[in-house]
This record gives structure tokens, sequence and C-alpha cells, in this order.
């Protein structure tokens, strides 16, 4: 069976990689914080990899998920990078939110070595990453694609090939602009409504159960009144992934000024202590922007 490589066990990327245990794959893999991989090699066996080399060295197939491009520079280079250990032919399949741009530099120096990387990002939070129902788009060889698709099918119910590389994480960034913005555009109306004199959890149902209620809301929304200890998807992420995008419409001459707003308010976020708390949390910087 294929083997597998691994790099980047936190949240969202230890849960993708046991449903790649449990789907019989082995997986040989490493994290920054080797604590964060112990339940995954003693609940459900996976190997563990002092390196990102070693963990490339006997792969088909590497995966990474991390959390930016610096990290992802991080894990690729050096002597005890993945490009150190990746082989001719093997295939790496970068499921981080990077720039378009990082990604296809870094996909030039693994064709150097005669590898093929893909970028696959995915939409979905943790939920989805544990039932394996993700929006994964890739891009790269359509080729190098055909390959792994079968093993991305563990992991998502839609797995899209957009094009080149970089332009599924394109696609990623449009998909996270809109969330923004929509996470913004449903606070300030719930924010509007409750000081209006409104009941704020009447405020939630009436709008996520009209024409604006968005899968998106339907799920996020309540979390207004209830802000998760855990976040599906925290202030910090979103704000890279917004300046990600502006980066990318800049150099495509594209306007897109409601993403530019929506960085801003979520820079404050960060700035006023939330930055790892989920992006619903955008309802209580308004509030306390609007004051008592």
């Amino acid at each position: 069976m294929t083997t597998l490589g691994f790099v980047g066990l936190g949240a969202m990327g230890s849960r993708i990689a046991t449903r790649l245990l449990a789907a019989g794959y082995p997986v040989r893999g490493t994290n920054r914080t080797a604590a964060k991989g112990t339940s995954l090699v003693v609940d459900h066996g996976l190997i563990w990899c002092s390196t990102p080399r070693e963990a490339a060295e006997t792969a088909d197939v590497v995966f990474t998920m991390v959390r930016d491009d610096e990290a992802l520079e991080a894990v690729a280079t050096g002597p005890d990078g993945i490009l150190a250990g990746l082989r001719a032919g093997s295939i790496w399949v970068d499921m981080s939110t990077v720039s378009p741009a990082k990604s296809r530099e870094l996909a030039e120096r693994v064709r150097a070595v005669g590898a093929e990387l893909l970028d696959a990002p995915v939409s979905g939070s943790l939920p989805a990453a544990e039932d394996g129902t993700l929006a994964i788009m890739v891009g790269g060889s359509e080729a190098a694609f055909a390959q792994v698709e079968p093993i991305l099918q563990e992991l998502g119910a839609c797995v899209t090939w957009i094009g080149e590389n970089g332009q599924a994480l394109l696609m990623k960034l449009a998909v996270n602009i809109s969330l923004a913005e929509q996470m913004f555009a449903f606070s300030e109306g719930v924010l509007l409504a409750e000081r209006g004199g409104i009941d704020r959890a009447l405020a939630v149902n009436i709008l996520t159960s009209s024409v604006v209620g968005s899968p998106m809301l339907k799920t996020r929304g309540p979390f207004v009144l209830d802000l998760p200890e855990q976040a599906l998807f925290d202030v910090d992420l979103m704000r890279k992934d917004l300046h990600l995008a502006l980066d990318a419409a800049d150099s495509l001459g594209v306007p897109i000024p409601a993403a530019a707003v929506a960085k801003q308010l979520f820079t404050a976020a960060s700035a006023m202590g939330y930055a790892d708390r989920d992006m619903a949390v955008i309802y209580e910087v308004l509030a306390e922007m609007a004051g008592e």
C-alpha cells in the first residue's frame, strides 16, 4: 500500500493523519512539538519520525499541514527538510494555506529533484476533518493529482483539481474572504438589532433563518451567543489569510475593498487579545467598539 509521510500534526493535521491511518495507510509523521503526535503513535499506529526529511525519505506521498509561508519554508529546507528527503517520482501534497507565489516557487524546487508538489488547501473546520467531509482544492500537475485523488477521497467529500500550481490556493483565499466578510456583516446585523432592543438570541435566529443564512452562518452564527473554547478557525489565521488575499489581489490588479476592511477588524481583534479565539469573536470586538 502507498506509504505516506505527514509533517504538521496540529489541530487539523492530526485529524487528517488519523483518517489516513484509519483507512489503512502506513503513515510516518512528525511535528515541531513532539507531544502533539503522542496519541497518534500510541492510539493509531503512526510511525514517529524525528525530522521532516525522515518523514519524506520513505514516503510515496508526503503531506504537510502548517500555519504559514515561514513554517512551510522551515519544514522544506535545510539538511533535515522535506526537499532533502524527496525521491524522484514522489509527490508532496501541501494542505497548508500559504501564498500562491510561495507554493509556485516551492513547486519549481520540488520539480528539480524529479518530484511533484500539489497545493491542496482545504475548506472546512475540525469536525469536517474528523468525518472526512472537507472540500479539497488541488493545484499542480493533473497527472500527479490523478495518482493521489483516491487518497484525498478519504479526506474530503468534494475533491477538485483547479489548475496549475497556486490556483487552488487562490481559490481557497477567495473562499476565505467571503467567510470573513459574512461573519463581519452578520455580527454588525446582530449588534444593530441588539442595541435597538431586540434579544440577541432572537436576532441570531432570524438572521440565520433568513435569506442571508448561509451554511457557514448557520454553523457559526450561534457562536455569538456561546463562543467555543476551542476555535474552529481562529482570528490570527483569518487575519493571515486576508493578508494573503490582499497581496494576491494587488498582484492581479483586483479591488477587494471589503476584504481590506475585514482585515482591519481582525487585526484589531488580535491586538485586543482575541488572536486565538474563534473568528466569531468579531461580534465581541464590534460590541466593545460600540461601548456600553
